[in-house]
């Protein structure tokens, strides 16, 4: 392998914002994020909407659902 070309790996520290961290090792030194395994639906079975800029309301609005 060539020198000089590849970049720092470091352990790494991930934080979702459910409040679960994990250890692992990457070229960021600390990194957030927003989804998980221990949060996200597909792994926990519980639907969560995560709603950005109004999207869900305004479908709800145009085809008349309602929860």
């Amino acid at each position: 392998m060539k020198k000089g070309i590849h970049p720092e790996y470091h352990r790494t520290k991930i934080t979702c914002a459910c409040g679960a961290t994990f250890d692992t090792g990457s070229t960021k030194k600390d990194l957030r994020v927003e989804i998980c395994s221990r949060c996200h639906p597909l792994f926990t079975g519980q639907q969560k909407i995560v709603d950005s800029g109004g999207r869900v309301d305004r479908f709800r609005r145009k085809y008349g659902l309602s929860e």
